[in-house]
């Protein structure tokens, strides 16, 4: 806190609320949840969720993915939670299984990390840890998935396109699966072909107005929420499975803070896919959850989405653009954020600089401007940024890999940080066979990781 200055107020209607209540939530039979929250007795939120379903949902449906909507209305709830992040939960339509309410208790506390840690002047009692109350999961029979296969969650970036062209190359049946359809994730759709099935979702309007008056505001586990709707979309259109696209390194935390490793992408961390993945089998037995990509570093990914030059005027996975106009997400590269720095970071041991300006508009590795930034993604100057961003080894490797490439070498910051980095950090570190080594830590299927370890490993 700056010496002096008060914390901002929080505004009238959450100053002083004691308890968030998840209040009821409810599926339509054509394909609509509403989740309804509350603050003590007297702010309430409807959020409304739209499942894509091709005919209306029958009663043994709607059974069979009770216990997924009931877990999305707690997880989805962090959204509003984090207006004034007050000391108790309720939760008045459910009562969480024993595996649900340890992911529930972790999102609210290690996924409000990055929240929690910026906000740190405005919250005295310091990392929210609410406890949620868990009663013993009923015997449920297994989820009757249907023959569609897995589907492939799509966000527009490099990674959702490997993990479509694995699951490609296993020969299994697949779909695709989205939250809206930015421009991004259209081109990308239209490109790999299949079933499409686009789920929408509308926040409550209040947040909006709330957070420019002074509601608590910050980065929320927003993975944790697009799972549990696509694994509700997966139930009602056949499919066994949802494979996510989380690579290895979104397990490595940014700083350490209140006794945690404050992680930017926690609920994409190997942790968070098995308390997921704990919970599915009391509330959705039989339905598959799994990273496709998770063996494998963000440098082996940008590896193989190399190979597909036809995506590669198609993905965009810049977020800033977005905080600048919600109109404008994933439709371009800002080229001025550490996303866009490591993407094209990631990418430039295996592409020609002429490329990689075709696609980002910009030489950003011949931009001095630049250097400061990137010099970042390799924790030089500071900690790693907050961002969907690659280990700091990754960085180091994938800047040795260029230090000695013709292509690259003469590049102004490749030039500055070969000496400013590579000339400092110890030998061996950031070893790109080290960096390309396939993790055995992860949750792929046996009959998928032939053809994942073909496209990653090669």
């Amino acid at each position: 806190m700056i010496a002096g200055v008060q914390p901002r107020a929080l505004p009238s209607s959450l100053e002083g609320r004691k308890t968030f209540r998840f209040v009821s939530h409810e599926l339509s039979s054509d394909g609509e949840i509403e989740l309804r929250y509350g603050f003590d007795d007297a702010l309430e939120f409807v959020e409304r969720i739209t499942i894509p379903v091709e005919a209306p949902i029958t009663d043994e449906q709607r059974a069979q993915v009770s216990g997924l909507v009931a877990l999305l209305h707690l997880t989805a709830g962090v959204s509003y939670f984090k207006l004034a992040a007050p000391p108790e939960v309720a939760t008045e339509a459910w009562t969480p299984t024993p595996a649900a309410a340890a992911l529930l208790e972790a999102l609210y506390s290690e996924g409000l990390g990055e929240f929690a840690y910026e906000n740190r002047d405005r919250l005295p009692g310091g990392l929210p840890r609410p406890v949620f109350a868990a009663a013993p999961a009923p015997a449920r029979e297994a989820i009757a998935t249907g023959d569609r296969g897995v589907l492939v969650p799509v966000g527009g970036g490099k990674d959702s396109v490997v993990a479509i062209e694995i699951m490609r190359a296993s020969g299994r049946p697949w779909g695709l699966f989205s939250v809206k359809n930015a421009a991004p994730i259209e081109r990308t759709a239209e490109i790999a072909g299949g079933a499409r099935h686009i789920a929408g979702r509308v926040i409550d309007p209040q947040v909006g107005p709330l957070n420019r008056e002074g509601a608590l505001n910050g980065h929320v586990p927003v993975t944790a929420i697009v799972s549990l709707i696509a694994l509700i979309t997966a139930v009602l259109n056949g499919y066994s499975a949802v494979a996510m696209a989380n690579e290895r390194s979104a397990s490595q935390g940014n700083v350490r803070w209140d006794g945690i490793d404050v992680n930017h992408q926690f609920s994409k961390s190997l942790r968070a896919e098995r308390l997921l993945q704990a919970s599915l089998a009391e509330v959705a037995p039989g339905l598959g959850y799994f990273s496709i990509l998770r063996g494998a570093s963000e440098l082996a990914i940008a590896r193989a989405f190399s190979r597909f030059p036809q995506y590669h005027h198609a993905f965009t996975s810049c977020n800033a653009v977005f905080r600048l106009d919600p109109e404008l997400r994933l439709q371009s590269w800002c080229r001025d954020c550490p996303k866009c720095r490591f993407v094209y970071l990631a990418l430039a041991p295996f592409n020609d600089p002429e490329h990689l300006t075709s696609v980002f508009g910009a030489d950003l590795l011949d931009d001095p401007a630049q250097t400061s930034g990137f010099a970042l993604l390799t924790a030089t100057g500071g900690h790693k940024p907050f961002e969907c961003v690659g280990e700091e080894e990754e960085s180091i490797a994938a800047l040795r890999l260029i230090a000695e490439d013709p292509r690259w070498e003469e590049h102004a910051v490749v030039q500055q940080l070969a000496t400013d980095v590579l000339g400092t950090v110890p030998p061996g570190t950031g070893d790109p066979a080290t960096v390309f080594a396939l993790s055995t830590e992860h949750e792929i299927p046996a009959e998928l990781r032939p053809a994942a370890d073909e496209l990653l490993g090669a």
